[in-house]
């Protein structure tokens, strides 16, 4: 069965070959590295395709023609609809939707669209009780990924999704769940076991999402040094993921907006973002992509196939 992971990493983009300022050109990421004939992430590593290793990168716009610097709400309802979401509501926002975004989403999107033609999606992203809690009261709102899977009908995972290996922590290993959320009885694995355990669980469904929005955390709280720690993390991930991946599956990874590549400063950026498209049948979705309103129409072809 045809399947796709698609692994968001929030607030990433491609900046200046400067280790003091971006953590993507000083951290050691081996398996990234692999899938770009050994080029890292940056703003002067052209598209190419790795047949080698069947990858394809595309720098990808996340500007869409609209001035200012990306956002986060716009951003990820743009990856989730296919639409110029900016464009339509006239400016880049976020970070969580506003009314116009909010009714574009909850209008259309990727989720929506897959289960209407009756194929299986999810976010796989764990969320605690408290985070419940809070969008029950109102002390919080969705940001833009889970109110799309909201609006499609699809339950968010919980914290018993977590210990029965269904869905993951943000950190990938789950150990957040212990030393930040206190939880004590959910599953912690090493970072290659959580890749492994990405490819197994992806294999389930036709279309799998995951979102890391430790990334964008870091880049406007953290330091070059803790940027450089959770990209070798996600890499360590990564390494794992992709020895256990299949033939019939696609791996995608892509960002909304900059961020983390620039620690001049502690905002977004309006540098491309990286999109790598990982599997035998990767020019079914990169020869689509130049900006981030082009992965719905190409994603819902191939899984139509």
């Amino acid at each position: 069965m045809r399947h796709i992971l698609f692994l968001f990493l929030d607030g990433v983009g491609l900046g200046d070959d400067n280790p003091f300022l971006n953590p993507l050109a000083r951290a050691d990421l081996p398996n990234l590295q692999r899938l770009l004939k050994g080029r890292r992430l940056l703003r002067n590593t052209p598209a190419m395709d790795n047949a080698q290793a069947l990858a394809a990168f595309i720098p990808t716009d996340a500007s869409l023609g609209v001035p200012g610097p990306p956002q986060s709400a716009t951003g990820q309802a743009t990856i989730l609809t296919g639409l110029n979401v900016p464009a339509l509501v006239g400016g880049h926002w976020g970070p969580k939707p506003n009314e116009a975004v909010r009714n574009i989403l909850r209008r259309e999107n990727i989720f929506k669209a897959l289960v209407a033609r009756g194929q299986s999606a999810a976010l796989i992203n764990a969320y605690p009780q408290r985070y419940f809690d809070a969008i029950k009261s109102g002390r919080r709102m969705y940001s833009a990924i889970p109110m799309a899977v909201d609006a499609a009908g699809i339950p968010l995972l919980t914290a018993d999704d977590l210990r029965a290996g269904r869905a993951f922590s943000a950190d990938f290993t789950g150990e957040g769940w212990h030393s930040e959320l206190k939880y004590t009885d959910t599953p912690v694995y090493t970072l290659p076991e959580a890749g492994a355990k990405l490819a197994e669980v992806s294999r389930q469904r036709a279309f799998t999402f995951f979102e890391h929005w430790i990334t964008d955390l870091v880049g406007h709280r953290g330091t070059v040094d803790e940027g450089v720690k959770v990209l070798e993390h996600f890499d360590a991930m990564l390494g794992g993921l992709l020895a256990n991946w299949d033939d019939d599956g696609l791996i995608i990874i892509t960002s909304d907006h900059g961020n983390l590549e620039d620690f001049s400063h502690s905002h977004h950026t309006i540098n491309k973002v990286p999109t790598l498209v990982i599997g035998r049948d990767r020019h079914s979705i990169s020869g689509g992509v130049t900006d981030l309103s082009g992965f719905v129409p190409a994603i819902l072809n191939y899984l139509a196939g």
